[in-house]
């Protein structure tokens, strides 16, 4: 079976080069995490080359499955956020072991995956108002802007107005600048694989600067035996780890709710539902859904952290990503990391960031198909997509839009628009801001 038939690139109006750009795209973008994740969970005392390992092997895994299994252009790596969560909150200030930690990703991989198979996290996703949607979409796209915009050093944390500019004239914030210049001038004349040219250009640029650096080409993969099969379910069950347990899957349930919409809203992958247009239609969502409690389980074996769908995929979408093959390409790229992991971690933060800046821009665009006229509509549908940056939470955004909307419909007389579904999803995201810490 050729690429063609089984990707079905011509029904998706793509092609074999156009998925190798957006693969080589996504994958260039989100390179940072591999270096990103082994440090942070190195702080919990983790080996970091085993770390290292197990994150390309399980991301990879996970990606590929992905691929063949849903057909979407989506990138699967350890989640950054509950990453932070299992090193600074879990281990560190509870006093936890991070084989106790890892025995939470295990649980949270088993509980996904029975939820995917009882299909009551595609009802979720499907059943997420569109109003929801939309505003998780825009809160995405901002929060990846924030990120490029930090990463450049053009905005910096300050204790009064909590973001400030930074230094104009630092290297990494001119040549950010620079960037954004030469990759909306790319895309503007319509030159294929604007955001991966940009990335290589100021990756090179900055040898000019002084500020890139070039760590080697190849390396043998670093062993996984002081990670593997490390994970301890003992402590797990204990009723005083029950609030780490809870935190744990309910971020990751909708951290990934999130971004699936996101990316499927970008990628206009979404179909209507009939005789209810406020409802969409996720084509093979099912499958989608399998690759991160897979993934998870996987992980916790291997000895890193629960898997998230990257928004950085949003990258390879906007140059022309639109099968399973990008993941594929990503996915191959995982694997081939192992063995040059110096030179992968050479890129650095500030030649990916106008490229974050840029799609997190397109991702606002979908503010458009909002109903304006309706405040209904449109408060939730900006709280979400305001708290989603300020916060750094994306279940928090999500959290409070799930309460507002319900309840503006109940005391405006329009409660009969709201899916019980939504009800439901109110009702425990309130019980969640109210027992568990905000994280």
């Amino acid at each position: 079976m050729s690429l063609l038939n089984r990707f079905h690139l011509k029904e998706n109006q793509s092609s074999l080069k156009n998925e190798l750009l957006a693969g080589l795209t996504s994958f260039s973008t989100l390179s940072y995490a591999i270096l990103l994740i082994p440090l942070i969970l190195s702080d919990a005392g983790m080996d970091f080359g085993a770390v290292m390992s197990a994150t390309l092997i399980t991301a990879g895994v996970a990606t590929l499955l992905m691929g063949l299994l849903a057909n979407y252009p989506f990138v699967l790596a350890p989640g950054l956020a509950l990453t932070v969560y299992f090193t600074y909150v879990v281990v560190l200030a509870k006093g936890h072991s991070w084989q106790t930690a890892l025995g939470v990703v295990f649980i949270g991989g088993v509980l996904f995956l029975i939820l995917n198979i009882l299909g009551i996290r595609q009802l979720i996703i499907q059943t997420i108002p569109s109003a929801i949607r939309i505003g998780t979409t825009a809160g995405l796209g901002l929060f990846l802007a924030l990120i490029g915009l930090k990463n450049a050093g053009i905005i910096v944390s300050h204790p009064k107005t909590f973001l400030t500019y930074g230094d104009p004239t630092a290297p990494s914030t001119i040549l950010a600048i620079i960037g954004l210049i030469v990759i909306s001038v790319l895309m503007i004349f319509r030159i294929r694989g604007a955001l991966f040219l940009g990335i290589v250009f100021l990756w090179l640029l900055g040898f000019l600067f002084g500020i890139s650096e070039f760590k080697g080409f190849v390396s043998l993969p670093a062993s996984i035996a002081p990670t593997f099969f490390q994970f301890d379910l003992r402590a797990v069950f204990d009723l005083h780890f029950l609030d780490v347990v809870i935190a744990f899957i309910f971020v990751a349930l909708f951290d990934t709710s999130a971004v699936l919409i996101g990316l499927a809203e970008e990628g206009n992958f979404l179909k209507k539902c009939p005789g209810d247009e406020k409802r969409c239609i996720y084509p093979r969502i099912s499958e989608a859904l399998l690759p991160d409690s897979l993934g998870s389980i996987l992980a916790s074996f291997l000895g890193t952290t629960t898997l998230s769908i990257y928004m950085e995929s949003a990258t390879g979408i906007s140059v022309g990503g639109r099968t399973g093959l990008t993941s594929v390409v990503v996915a191959l790229c995982f694997f081939l990391a192992l063995f040059f992991t110096p030179f992968v971690t050479s890129i650095p933060l500030f030649a990916s960031a106008p490229a974050l800046v840029i799609v997190g821009g397109m991702m606002v665009r979908g503010l458009g198909k909002l109903n304006w006229t309706a405040p209904s509509e449109w408060i939730p549908a900006f709280v979400t997509l305001i708290l989603i940056p300020l916060t750094g939470d994306i279940a928090v955004g999500i959290g409070v839009g799930f309460i507002l909307l319900p309840l503006i419909k109940l005391f405006t007389g329009k409660a009969r628009e709201v899916h019980f579904v939504t009800w439901i999803l109110a009702l425990l995201f309130l019980l969640k801001f109210a027992l568990l810490p905000l994280f």
